[in-house]
């Protein structure tokens, strides 16, 4: 497959500092750029794998709106440099900083380049309003849309028609096909005093001025396009419903709803957006095997997007576990592999940049650490911390396992299969941590379990095979070299 650009690599996921990510890329080689940073709010997010302690990496870290611009601006600059002449730029933002935002892009890419700003409303009512409040319910977000320069591509989209408007307007059901019409006015517009050119003749026993030659109107008519109702009556024009393309998409989003805790493709980000909001935006301003760029691409929906449609993208975000999970998601939704040697032939991608050796590693905050451990492993870090009672995460086997626990007192009531994953960010785990994630598995009802570390001392090694000997419980010791060296396949069977 040839690549769609000489100039700049796709299917790419850079960890990093997206200043930095963004200095390395060429002038004007982007079709589509799309980013939802963290808003200036104030707020603390919980992320998805439940971690109060790593709050600070999704939280807005800004002291004023005034920070949060200078920090937003020269990475803002970059997007405008590395955006083609003929590409579209969109900024995802909330009510805290939005009109800060729109003067700001006005600066950086020009007033004249100021397209739309979209109203995507996201929820029909917002706790922020409840009794006592003094103001209405917040229930919106904008997107600030900016073309690259006057040739931007753009396609325009339509909405299926309200089924009341359909009764309404295309009342009208032709006998012989069942086709579905209404009846559309031919006259001249201006009436009695027409448009120049507009000609005026006898047709069907009325006479007017008329949209149409007298030829055409006949060719029409045989055709049985044009309809008198009754005798004397000005005929009109048949606009048939399977004809139309139906209502064009304004700039007024209502019809897209948020990420509910029942949606399937919910990974329990707290900004995640929904895939349907990003495919729109992507068919609005790109076609296939464009460039879509996200510059803060948190789970990854933007990526998933241009994957879907057939687009080339480029991803950056500065959290190595989101990273991870973006990568994830990318094989898991896309079918796609993290793979370099596909990647060369145009069937896979590349995550770069990830703090792969065990020296940066070891470099991380634990919550990082534990994040980047348990989905190597490929499992899913526990909701919340509270009473995690020393596990750090859990494998769901895709086949069947005899590790079955009936739902405690705080879960639903269901049964459910899985396995306990622990993980120390220590150079040798010991004894006493063995024994506390003994003690988990016990309480926890599990036979199997997994634990990360840098490595295990004589101790730690001797009470997992007690522990296997005299209750049958396995222990999988994992180190930090066999995630990087890719030797745990075997561990996980």
């Amino acid at each position: 497959m040839a690549k769609p650009s000489a100039l700049v690599d796709t299917r790419v996921i850079y960890c990093g500092d997206n200043l930095e990510q963004l200095r390395n890329l060429p002038d004007a080689c982007v079709d589509l750029i799309y980013i939802d940073p963290p808003f200036n709010s104030n707020r603390n997010y919980e992320v998805f794998w439940g971690e109060t302690k790593e709050k600070r990496a999704f939280e807005d870290r800004h002291e004023s709106t005034r920070a949060y611009i200078e920090y937003m601006r020269p990475r803002c600059v970059e997007m405008a440099r590395v955006l083609k002449k003929t590409g579209s730029f969109y900024y995802h933002c909330d009510w805290h900083a939005s009109h800060y935002v729109k003067m700001m892009l006005d600066e950086i890419f020009g007033e004249s380049n100021f397209v739309n700003e979209i109203i995507w409303k996201r929820q029909s009512s917002h706790n922020d309003a409840k009794q006592g409040s003094k103001h209405l319910g917040r229930v919106h977000d904008s997107i600030f849309l900016y073309s690259g320069g006057d040739e931007y591509k753009f396609n325009h989209l339509y909405a299926p028609y309200d089924e009341a408007y359909l009764e309404k307007a295309y009342r009208h059901i032709e006998a012989e096909t069942g086709r579905r019409y209404r009846l559309g006015d031919i006259t001249a517009p201006g009436g009695a005093a027409p448009s120049k050119g507009n000609p005026h003749y006898e047709f069907l026993g009325v006479s007017r001025y008329w949209r149409y030659s007298k030829e055409n109107m006949e060719e029409l008519y045989k055709q049985g396009r044009i309809i008198q109702t009754k005798p004397g009556t000005v005929p009109a024009y048949k606009r048939y419903l399977d004809e139309g393309k139906g209502v064009p998409i304004g700039s007024v989003w209502d019809d897209i709803n948020p990420i509910h805790s029942s949606d399937a493709e919910r990974l329990g980000y707290p900004t995640q957006k929904p895939i349907k909001l990003l495919e729109r935006i992507l068919e609005i301003s790109s076609n296939e095997n464009d460039i879509v760029l996200d510059a803060f691409c948190g789970c990854g929906t933007a990526l998933v997007a241009a994957q879907k449609l057939k687009r080339q993208w480029i991803g950056i975000d500065i959290s190595p576990t989101s990273c991870r999970v973006m990568a994830k998601r990318m094989q898991d939704v896309c079918g796609i592999r993290e793979k370099e040697a596909l990647w060369k032939i145009g069937r896979g991608f590349i995550v770069r940049d990830l703090p792969w050796t065990e020296e940066k590693l070891r470099d991380l905050p634990p919550f990082e650490f534990e994040n980047w451990a348990v989905i190597a492993l490929g499992g899913m870090k526990n909701k919340t911390q509270v009473g995690d009672m020393g596990i750090d995460g859990r494998i769901f086997p895709v086949s069947a396992i005899d590790n079955v626990r009936k739902a405690g007192t705080d879960e639903l009531a269901l049964e459910e299969k899985w396995f306990p994953i622990q993980v120390k960010q220590k150079e040798k785990a010991g004894r006493p941590d063995i024994d506390a994630f003994e003690t988990a598995m016990r309480r926890a009802g599990c036979e199997k379990g997994f634990f990360v570390s840098f490595g295990y001392s004589g101790d730690a090694e001797t009470e997992i095979s007690r522990f296997f000997r005299e209750e049958q419980r396995i222990i999988i010791p994992i180190t930090v070299r066999d995630i990087l060296d890719d030797l745990i396949a075997h561990k996980l069977a």
